[in-house]
């Protein structure tokens, strides 16, 4: 229990707070002709577990490497708490960086590797060992401090690497893809293990990752990004629910989107025409006649039913395809006009259907997004490279 009390201490001593937001103001980082970071501002707050989240190359560890200090950037400011720390170097941030590369010193065993930061800054040896202990018996590895890294799997390495962050006294951790080379099993696991040690120890945490459901599981908000830029922040719930661009609605979850033109608008809702001649109607206020739409549906959002049922926004097809996923069954429907759209059912609720089953599908309008046809094209708007 002391050796509790030792460590929380250290990370709320300073003026009562626990740990400082961080600012990101109007950032851009240059590599020759290619804009990795482009205007992008960011205000993550105290104790917050942020994910900035988006595909490969779209800049997320690049913005995670100009708070660490370990680039500069070329235009903007990086605050933590009230600090300009553009050019403070990395060891002097009181941050934490875990890499998705386990990057433990090979030579040294778990105990050494953890207490490496606390002996380079000069605490006495009972002090490091005390940290050194409380760290390790919070990352429940506290059995193998005398293991090598060569004798650890992949998990516990990267609790390690966790473990060293925070015996160093860090009050942001910053975690690049750190689950990125863990099997299923153990990546799901210690995801809530790192969200329960951050929280625990009240740390502002900022987690890089390219798995939307990793992100959705522990974060309490999260950036999606995309060549970049900054395209929304919100919670797990505000991005599935409120997605603000078609990129966000393919990248956070799975959408169905349909492409078609405004024929009719009254006060609430507008008419939509697919090929073929289909009609729906959906709650809009932002797209006016004539315009070109895209619409995103959800694929739990649809109901399906046998045969042809004549009701709000149906559509007829058939099943062209039937996955069974365990606690879910994925159809997927050809519709007379040949757009292809994917329902997911539980697979405990309600009838099956079979392939080349005749259906009807159907969905609420107030459960859908419409947005303003793309200019570079649906299929380019939703690449993730």
């Amino acid at each position: 229990m002391q050796q509790v009390c030792l460590i929380r201490t250290r990370h709320r001593a300073k003026g009562g707070l626990t740990v400082p937001d961080v600012r990101i103001v109007n950032v851009t980082k240059k590599f020759g002709d290619i804009v990795a970071v482009k205007n992008v501002s960011l205000h993550i707050y105290d104790k917050e577990y942020f994910s900035l989240l988006g595909p490969s190359g779209c800049g997320k560890t690049t913005l995670l490497r100009l708070i660490a200090g370990l680039i500069q950037p070329d235009e903007g400011e990086i605050y933590i708490g009230d600090r300009l720390v553009n050019d403070i170097p990395p060891e002097d941030r009181d941050i934490g960086f875990v890499f998705q590369t386990f990057a433990l010193f090979p030579h040294m065993n778990a105990w050494n590797n953890v207490i490496y930061g606390p002996k380079v800054k000069g605490f006495d040896m009972k002090k490091a060992d005390t940290i050194g202990h409380e760290v390790l018996d919070m990352v429940r590895l506290h059995e193998r401090l005398d293991a090598f890294p060569n004798e650890l799997s992949g998990g516990m390495i990267q609790r390690i690497a966790v473990a060293r962050a925070l015996a160093a006294g860090a009050k942001t951790l910053l975690l690049d893809e750190p689950l990125g080379q863990l099997d299923a099993k153990v990546r799901n696991e210690l995801r809530y293990e790192i969200r329960r040690m951050s929280k625990d120890l009240g740390l502002t945490a900022i987690h890089v990752t390219h798995d939307q459901s990793e992100a959705m599981a522990i974060s309490d908000r999260i950036a999606v990004m995309k060549k970049g830029k900054v395209l929304q922040v919100g919670t797990p719930k505000e991005l599935y629910m409120n997605p603000q661009s078609i990129f966000v609605a393919h990248f956070i979850g799975e959408s169905n989107f349909l492409e078609g033109y405004v024929v009719n608008e009254n006060t609430n809702e507008v008419s939509i025409e697919f090929r073929g001649g289909i009609r729906v109607s959906v709650t809009n206020k932002t797209v006016k006649r004539d315009d070109r739409v895209v619409l995103a549906i959800r694929p739990e959002v649809f109901i399906i039913e046998k045969g042809r049922k004549k009701s709000k926004n149906s559509m007829l097809g058939s099943v062209e395809r039937v996955t069974f996923e365990g606690t879910n069954i994925r159809y997927e429907v050809r519709l007379e006009n040949q757009d292809l759209v994917v329902i997911v059912k539980p697979s405990l609720v309600g009838e099956w259907f079979n392939t080349g089953e005749k259906v009807t599908v159907s969905f609420s309008s107030e459960k859908t997004r419409v947005f303003a046809y793309p200019d570079v094209g649906l299929r380019e708007e939703i690449a993730v490279e």
